[in-house]
């Protein structure tokens, strides 16, 4: 059996997926763009505050309560490389890659949730 020691770096050794993703409504093709520092846990943090309508997003709260959860996927629309020497943040990283995405895509009024004051000036 492992000490605490030992599973407290082990913990810190993991690697999550770390990115921008993005929730789509497969019936009027409207997205929802974010970042995280865990992708996986944050498609179940978010589908879980839908689910029990308290999802700050009023507009995809609205959307997922008309539709359904089966109308809409999720997905990675692009993953940050971890590197076991980079001592920079991989959250802001994960933002600023977040707002490049909303720049391009521009995922806004009947295109998307995402609000344009997202981007940062």
């Amino acid at each position: 059996m492992k000490t605490r020691k030992e599973l407290k770096e082990q913990y810190k050794q993991m690697k999550y997926k770390i990115g921008v993703f993005c929730i789509k409504n497969k019936l009027n093709g409207k997205v929802f763009l974010g970042s995280s520092t865990d992708l996986v846990a944050i498609w179940h943090s978010t589908k879980l505050q839908l689910e029990l309508n308290s999802f700050p997003n009023s507009e995809l709260q609205k959307d997922w309560n008309e539709y359904g959860s089966a109308n809409f996927e999720y997905s990675i629309v692009d993953e940050i490389t971890q590197k076991d020497d980079y001592k920079g943040d991989y959250g802001k990283d994960a933002k600023a890659l977040e707002e490049v995405y909303l720049e391009q895509m521009e995922p806004f009024g009947d295109k998307g949730y995402n609000r344009r004051s997202q981007i940062s000036s």
